[in-house]
């Protein structure tokens, strides 16, 4: 594949997480860090390149750092959602289709997606090279849909209009904040709260 680098080192911010990481393990069963050390390769990734992802020579990095054999870190990456094993855009779009977001309106924040960065459906990336869109199961935030994940940030509440602005922010080069688009607290209903209030 033509996007997979020929090497791979860890940087030295991700070298300091190691250090903190690698220590929670016990002598000989250090392999069971390979779900952090794969989050600071798609870290570093993002870092250097713009795109949060995992190459093939950076799992092989990490299974001699574990000394563990290559193939056991690929079975690892690949079961788990949360690494990308392709070049990504910059912003990692994941509309969630459960049934609860479904019911309150994903398919407008999909269609958001879709028309305001330019992709064609799940699995595209934008031309521009800035957004790549992903369907994902339930991500927890049931209460306050439907949301959207932005790499790791969730935007909740969300329709077409405020789905469509908060991605021409990104365009511009703007990270909004994440959680409710319309200033819910936390869980509570919209409006605000009812119960536990002075009257």
């Amino acid at each position: 594949m033509s996007d997979e680098p020929t090497s791979f080192a860890f940087d030295a911010e991700a070298e300091a997480a190691i250090a903190k990481i690698l220590p929670r393990y016990p002598e000989g069963k250090q392999a069971s860090g390979v779900i952090p050390l794969l989050y600071q390769v798609q870290y570093q990734m993002g870092r250097q390149t713009g795109s949060a992802w995992v190459p093939r020579i950076a799992m092989d990095v990490v299974a001699e750092r574990l000394g563990m054999a290559p193939i056991r870190v690929y079975e690892v990456a690949s079961f788990y959602f949360m690494f990308n094993l392709k070049k990504m855009g910059r912003y990692h779009l994941q509309v969630c289709g459960t049934t609860p977001c479904w019911l309150r309106g994903s398919d407008e924040v999909l269609r958001a997606c879709r028309d305001a960065g330019g992709l064609k459906g799940y699995g595209d990336s934008s031309a521009d090279g800035l957004f790549t869109l992903s369907e994902v199961e339930c991500m927890g935030a049931c209460v306050n849909a439907p949301m959207l994940c932005i790499d790791e940030d969730y935007h909740e509440d969300l329709n077409y209009e405020r789905t469509v602005a908060l991605i021409e922010a990104l365009k511009r080069g703007e990270r909004p904040a994440p959680g409710s688009s319309i200033g819910r607290q936390t869980s509570a209903p919209e409006g605000g709260p009812i119960v536990l209030v002075e009257g």
